[in-house]
């Protein structure tokens, strides 16, 4: 393995902090900032230290309460990146194999490769972007200690159902490996008592997920991993190395979510819905570019019919102050990932731009 970890960085993290901005931007896969004023906080409700230990009590209750699940099983991290390094560094050692999903989410890969991983790879449908259990099967080895899904995916945002999810899972119970699911897209299903992969096998299934995408809290840095208790205890223990004591205000701006997250995903959900709909109608009366609709999220995926996606993206942004993801990003360069969780008359604004741009 020739990486060096002293040169370690995110290719993609790096597009979107600095390159993704855009006078009209359709780059971003999450639901616009839901206002702090809505969240209805008065000052004497927050506090600047709270606890030290491991974790915040009333925020893993409140985790392990939305997913009926023990709270001992919760652990609370800064996003769902930080979820996702926990999970992998928690479930693996230097030199391990773990298998990943092709095309994925460019960061898992960059952790995985920080973290001295061996990484193999199945294939994802190349037209719906379902997982092709038979490439994964030929893929598994005895050597495999984490298989690694997003689900919803990214970037295509195609759903995985519950009986491929326990499929993978008896894939990987006989082999000894566990299941990673990447679930911060999932919450775009809107379900009052979501269900996790977590639930169909806690011993191999292990998710992550966050208030990040769906519910427009970013800036919370909410993040959790649901886990057996004895990798919990591991990730508090890797967490201790990292970030160990979050930002109090923030866990108490959480709590406040969780107690009305009912309300945030009725503004969220009526956002995407209109939202989606112009996406589609959008999509139906273009030829230049070739897609499969996703059921549900913010993203799609479409093929660029002529040139790369990168040319593309560079022209999108040069003459026409709009960004969206190149496919690079995801290893599929003759697509783009577009992504509509704008205000909607953004997300108007943006798709004419885009339409003009692919009349020339």
């Amino acid at each position: 393995m020739n990486f060096r970890r002293s040169h370690a960085r995110s290719s993609y993290m790096e597009f979107a902090k600095l390159f993704s901005g855009a006078k009209f931007n359709l780059a971003t896969s999450g639901m616009a900032s839901f206002p702090l004023p809505e969240l209805g906080v008065s000052i004497d409700q927050l506090e600047i230290n709270g606890s030290t230990i491991y974790g915040y009590e009333p925020l893993n209750k409140a985790i392990a309460g939305r997913y009926r699940v023990p709270v001992e099983c919760v652990v609370a991290a800064q996003g769902t990146s930080m979820a996702n390094y926990l999970a992998l560094a928690a479930g693996t050692d230097p030199g391990d194999e773990i298998l990943v999903e092709l095309p994925t989410y460019s960061l898992l890969l960059d952790t995985a490769r920080y973290l001295g991983l061996e990484i193999k790879r199945f294939r994802r449908s190349p037209d719906t972007f379902a997982i092709d259990l038979a490439d994964l099967e030929r893929n598994l080895s005895k050597r495999t200690k984490l298989i690694v899904i997003c689900n919803l995916h990214n970037p295509s945002g195609a759903f995985t159902p519950e009986d491929t999810l326990r499929k993978i899972g008896e894939l990987a119970r006989s082999v000894g490996a566990r299941v990673l699911v990447d679930e911060v897209y999932l919450e775009m299903l809107w379900q009052r008592e979501p269900r996790s992969a977590f639930h169909i096998d806690p011993e191999v299934f292990i998710s992550t997920n966050s208030l990040t995408k769906a519910y427009g809290l970013s800036g919370l840095r909410c993040g959790w991993v649901l886990t057996t208790p004895e990798s919990a205890e591991r990730m508090w223990h890797i967490n201790d190395l990292h970030g160990s004591t979050p930002v109090h205000i923030a866990e108490l701006l959480s709590i406040v979510a969780f107690e009305k997250l009912d309300q945030i995903a009725a503004k969220q959900k009526r956002v995407l819905a209109e939202n989606r709909q112009l996406l589609r109608e959008f999509l139906e009366s273009q030829t230049q570019l070739e897609y499969h609709w996703p059921e549900h999220g913010t993203v799609v995926f479409p093929r660029i019919r002529k040139g790369t996606g990168e040319q593309f993206c560079n022209r999108l942004r040069q003459d026409f102050d709009l960004s969206v993801v190149p496919g690079s990003f995801f290893e599929t360069p003759d697509r783009v990932r577009i992504g509509v969780g704008t205000p909607t008359e953004d997300l108007r604004s943006a798709l004419a731009q885009l339409g003009k741009a692919l009349k020339i």
